[in-house]
């Protein structure tokens, strides 16, 4: 599962990085979204594992 959310982060983190810059507006939007969510969902994953006291990475 963390192996996915980190995935999709850096894809997030790509396409923001090219949707930024003024390439495309909608696609700008879309990886803004995209990038907090996977932010926060590796955030809480990272809390979880270490709850369950596995090392976080």
């Amino acid at each position: 599962m963390l192996g996915w959310i980190v995935t999709f982060l850096v894809i997030a983190i790509i396409a923001g990085l090219l949707g930024f810059t003024g390439i495309a507006g909608v696609a700008s939007e879309i990886a803004q979204i995209l990038f907090f969510i996977f932010l926060i969902l590796l955030v809480i994953s990272l809390v979880v594992r270490a709850l369950k006291g596995r090392p976080p990475l």
